[in-house]
């Protein structure tokens, strides 16, 4: 793996001095919708920047020790917009800085003045100085080592079409090549809100303003940031397989907390490859029948006997052994036609687990109050299945994906409702929204997406007719959805 040191001007905002801060002409502080909130350092304060500094030399240094290539990157410097095209261009430091070029703009979306677009190239200078001299102590400390320089520019921001003169500031002509070695896009809001064809315009754009052939120029498709959304993989593996396409030297997904809660995966040339089929195990189970619930957990131990140990999945992994429902020679036809059509482990499919396929703990019919969806707010209509085990701190919440059809029962406030339909990404969506504070239930019946385990099934025919039972090893896959 490479390893970049990317530091970025937002600083956890109960930590940042009062002074450092971006702020508007009302002198509110810049902050994000992060909660708890972060803030965004002014370029133009001194102190500020002479901090950030002294982290990029720290970082760099910690790259040398090691021996490693230093990739240093400055993520995402800019401007705050507030909101309604409000800047955080205020502080002390910047209006000193900027002196009489320091005008108001109420709204920097739409037509602008000589005088407030003067004031835009100025904050741009202001910025692009900063990141110069970030970037001069970050090649500083490096020394002899090999440095490389990288730029990561959030496009929906800085090219917000709604306010084209922004750029000024937040894409300034400082920032042109060869100021960095590599210019990093991404644009995950266009792509996860379906306006990823902006993305192949916003690179030209960029492009022609800073000089950067799209060889030198990288691209991060992503996040995800709630599981509950984990569909918009796709459309994100699809803006970076365009991205690679149209010639950018790398394409990132990230980041990686999220890929590995989700179980995102992306195959090179496997587009013909359906990842799951909707089709039912052809065969009921025997009594004999295996299941195993695993988890991965990775530890540490220490000399004196002490150990540190961290869980690697949200969520429990199944294993089965299919084989004792082959009674007959008609269950063995069966089973192979079945494991052709999946091309062995290539595809996965439905399988009723026989210890635990039900809402009630104790598997019996589903009731509506059996699981705790959510409680309304006045306004949420959609709501994931879900399965709960444990109490306290120690429970584990389950994501059903897979609701038997027909199964499904809701109640809204503990009085059962007809009035939903089940999505085919295993929530129930309410005809109407719950009242706030309403709890929301449901009972179901569910089956897991596995495959089978290996790309070779082996049948004997005197086995068989000797009584010994054919292993048939299938594993868990996570939703494809």
């Amino acid at each position: 793996m490479g390893l970049i040191w990317s530091l970025s001007y937002e600083l956890f905002d109960a930590y940042c001095p009062a002074d450092w801060k971006q702020r508007d002409s009302e002198g509110n502080p810049a902050l994000t919708g992060w909660e708890p909130p972060s803030t965004l350092l002014s370029p133009a304060h001194a102190e500020a920047m002479g901090w950030l500094q002294l982290v990029a030399r720290a970082l760099v240094a910690l790259a040398v020790e090691a021996g490693l290539p230093v990739r240093f990157q400055v993520g995402e410097p800019w401007w705050w917009d507030a909101g309604a095209g409000r800047l955080c261009v205020y502080d002390a430091a910047t209006t000193a800085a900027l002196g009489s070029a320091s005008v108001a703009i109420p709204d920097v979306r739409g037509a602008l003045d000589a005088g407030q677009c003067a004031m835009l190239d100025a904050l741009g200078a202001l910025l692009a100085a900063s990141t110069a001299a970030l970037l001069a102590a970050a090649r500083d400390a490096a020394g002899a080592s090999d440095f490389r320089s990288h730029l990561l520019v959030y496009l929906p921001s800085v090219l917000d079409p709604a306010a084209p003169e922004l750029r000024r500031a937040n894409v300034p002509l400082g920032w042109a090549a060869p100021a960095f070695d590599v210019l990093q896009l991404e644009d995950y809001d266009w792509v996860t809100t379906g306006r990823g064809a902006a993305s192949a315009g916003a690179r030209a754009a960029m492009a022609v303003r800073l000089g950067y052939p799209v060889s030198a120029q990288q691209y991060f498709a992503g996040f995800v940031l709630d599981a509950d959304d984990r569909a918009q993989w796709a459309a994100i593996a699809a803006a970076a397989d365009a991205a690679e396409a149209a010639g950018v030297a790398r394409a990132f997904i990230w980041a990686l907390p999220q890929v590995a809660r989700d179980g995102f995966t992306c195959f090179d040339g496997e587009d013909a490859v359906q990842a799951f089929d909707a089709v039912d195990f052809p065969l009921a189970i025997g009594r004999e029948a295996m299941v195993a619930t695993e988890f991965s957990t990775q530890i540490v131990s220490s000399a004196s006997g002490h150990e540190q140990r961290a869980s690697e999945w949200a969520e429990a992994r199944m294993r089965y052994d299919a084989g004792p429902g082959i009674r007959s020679e008609a269950d063995v036809r069966t089973l192979a036609e079945f494991f052709r059509a999946r091309r062995g482990a290539a595809r996965a499919f439905r399988f009723r687990d026989p210890f635990d396929h039900a809402s009630a703990g104790d598997g019996g019919a589903p009731g509506p109050g059996d699981q705790l969806l959510g409680e309304g707010d006045g306004e949420t209509r959609l709501f994931a299945l879900v399965k709960h085990y444990g109490v306290g701190d120690a429970e584990q919440e389950r994501a059903i994906r897979l609701p038997v059809a027909g199964s499904v029962r809701v109640a809204v406030g503990g009085v059962e409702t007809a009035a939903f339909v089940v999505t085919g990404e295993g929530a129930v969506l309410l005809d109407d929204a719950p009242a706030v504070g309403a709890a929301v239930t449901a009972g179901f019946l569910f089956d897991v997406p596995v495959r089978f385990a290996d790309d070779r099934l082996e049948v004997s025919c005197a086995t068989f007719l000797a009584g010994e039972i054919a292993s048939v090893p299938l594993i868990e896959v996570r939703a494809p959805w």
